[in-house]
């Protein structure tokens, strides 16, 4: 226990006295240290919590210097004054003037008797204060092992108990995403809404420190866990004591190997995660059904998803390992976890499957800064390949901005479209889809063509987002093709198609009598290039 004014006043060998009624909680203050001075400012000689001793050789009796005496050693921090009294001493008790200045400032004053050397007074102070520190010492051991008794047992949770009830502080295992692992209480109390700043404070900064901050009264800090990478997160809820806070480094370093340990044991399950991805992405056209479930056997439930492509350093296996300690820390963070790492032209890449609802570019900020990385549009599960190539083309395009670059095919046709001039664009899509306004269920076509168009070619998810069998997709753009004479499976008609399509989603095209669309002139249902050709492909 820390050694209080009152500890002193209880040791007989001392015999100290206080000089007037001191309230109880002046005299509970905390005596660091013991020292004495004869001179009339001693204050900016003081670093606080001393019990400071005077004979009183130079002490003013005028009761305005008196205060300003008192006034500059409290003011220095000092805990308690105490005046040496004795034959051949300047005072046999104390001054009056002082006593009433010591008083006004809430400033206990004690006396120390003639047979008490001021001696005797620090040794008693730095002995209280040795045995304080042993004791210190020895909670620290206990509560070190402990710890350690619960880290053989494996498991975050056992040490985080441990800790609290060996400290009575808060504590809480954390994944690089802020996500909640472990608690050291059955009642969560960690608060971490008020903690989220110092979170993601610290995860951005990796290994390299810790924070502290305050909220709702409470003390909230935050230390990184993990060996060579940042693996989790430990928050700490309540203000340790000093015992507890020299126990600090050795539960982090518990906690990091623990998390280790998760780490190399999760190894055989991302393997399978990484060959289950690899299995998706092998068969071109897979049914709708058997690609949620394979998404779904991994937890990944979402009804859109996204590919991802980020560009490592060296090959597929990375400077020692980089690609793929990066890659473990990006399945970490992706729920489902569909990650895996190839060669590429340049280097290695890590390739990923994610949900459309995941802010990739927050993990890609935190897993993989500075990394070229690619993001392809959100598309249904069984064109994921599709989403993950985009993704892939992306790769130039980050280099050159520094920054992941996104598919996001509206704004791109939005831009292409607004170079052109409105009418040439929507005489363009009257050309291509001219036929089809033609028909007797010519929305009907153009609707499905549009849907199939951008689904990627997807026939499951088209049918889906018409509400129609997939077998009514295709006799729908089978007609679609027959009327228009082009072929799906042609890159040229294909993009025709779609560009078309896009300029009519973007604006009213023109009509003519009765509200329909004006047929481009001279044109017929099966022939090419009526009209005036678009633009060079």
């Amino acid at each position: 226990m820390p050694l209080q004014i009152s500890d002193l006043l209880a040791r007989r060998d001392l015999n100290l006295s206080v000089t007037y009624d001191v309230p109880p909680r002046l005299l509970a203050r905390t005596i660091e240290a013991a020292t004495v001075s004869d001179l009339l400012t001693p204050g900016k000689w003081l670093q606080g919590g001393e019990l400071l001793m005077t004979i009183g050789l130079l002490l003013p009796m005028e009761p305005a210097a008196c205060r300003a005496y008192v006034r500059d050693v409290a003011e220095g921090g000092a805990a308690c004054l105490a005046l040496g009294l004795g034959q051949g001493l300047p005072y046999q008790e104390a001054p009056e003037p002082l006593v009433t200045a010591a008083e006004e400032a809430g400033l206990p004053l004690l006396t120390v008797p003639d047979e008490v050397p001021f001696i005797a007074v620090t040794k008693a102070v730095f002995d209280a204060r040795a045995d304080e520190q042993r004791e210190v010492l020895h909670r620290a051991f206990a509560t070190q092992r402990r710890l350690t008794a619960a880290a053989t047992g494996g498991g975050l949770r056992p040490m985080l108990e441990e800790w609290t009830a060996a400290t009575g502080v808060g504590a809480a295992v954390l994944d690089p995403l802020g996500r909640l692992l472990a608690a050291g209480e059955r009642e969560q109390r960690t608060p971490l809404a008020q903690a989220r700043d110092l979170i993601e404070r610290v995860a951005a900064r990796g290994l390299r420190g810790s924070a502290s901050s305050t909220a709702g009264a409470q003390q909230l800090e935050v230390q990184p866990l993990g060996a060579r990478r940042l693996r989790g997160l430990l928050l700490l809820t309540g203000r340790p004591d000093d015992a507890a806070r020299s126990v600090v480094p050795g539960l982090v370093s518990l906690l990091s190997l623990e998390l280790e340990r998760r780490h190399l044991h999760d190894e055989p399950e991302r393997r399978r995660r990484s060959a289950l991805l690899s299995e998706l992405l092998a068969e071109e056209d897979p049914s709708a059904d058997r690609a949620r479930d394979m998404l779904h056997s991994v937890g990944l439930t979402s009804e859109r998803v996204r590919g991802v492509v980020v560009e490592t350093e060296g090959g597929a296996g990375g400077a020692d390992g980089a690609a793929q300690e990066m890659a473990a820390d990006l399945a970490l963070a992706m729920p489902g976890g569909l990650v895996r790492v190839t060669d590429g032209p340049t280097g290695g890449l890590i390739e990923a499957v994610v949900g459309e609802d995941l802010d990739i570019r927050d993990v890609l900020a935190r897993f993989a800064p500075r990394r070229p990385a690619g993001i392809g549009p959100a598309t249904a599960p069984e064109a994921a390949r599709v989403s993950l190539r985009q993704a892939a083309g992306l790769l130039a395009v980050s280099r050159a901005s520094g920054e992941p670059a996104e598919a996001r095919q509206s704004q791109a046709s939005r831009l292409l479209l607004d170079l052109g001039d409105r009418r040439t664009l929507h005489g363009y899509a009257d050309t291509v889809l001219g036929p089809l306004d033609l028909a007797d269920n010519g929305e009907e076509l153009i609707a499905t063509l549009a849907a199939w168009l951008e689904t990627g070619g997807a026939w499951d998810a088209t049918s889906r987002r018409l509400g129609v069998h997939r077998h009514t997709v295709r006799n729908r753009l089978d007609k679609a093709m027959e009327l228009t004479g082009r072929r799906l499976d042609d890159p040229d008609d294909r993009f025709d198609l779609w560009l078309a399509t896009r300029i009519r989603r973007g604006g009213a095209p023109s009509t003519g009598t009765g509200g329909r669309p004006a047929p481009p002139p001279s044109s017929r249902p099966g022939r090419r290039g009526a009209a005036p050709p678009p633009p060079a492909r």
